[in-house]
């Protein structure tokens, strides 16, 4: 069986590639540039200032975690 390796394509202006110093910098800015998980990040955020959120120690003994 003969299979063929499926490369994918991500674009991005060249002045975000000449200016980024490691692949975690292209990766921010294109997590930028997808609506839906900005705004999943916004909603977190605002969760985090009007006092929703969770400690750590509080999240793990929930997910029984140690």
């Amino acid at each position: 069986m003969i299979t063929k390796d499926k490369q994918e394509m991500v674009s991005f202006p060249i002045s975000v590639f000449e200016s980024a110093e490691t692949k975690d910098e292209l990766e921010d800015w294109l997590i930028s540039q997808n609506p839906e998980i900005m705004a999943i990040l916004k909603q977190a955020l605002q969760d985090e200032i009007d006092g929703k959120g969770i400690d750590l120690e509080t999240l793990k003994k929930e997910l029984c975690i140690k």
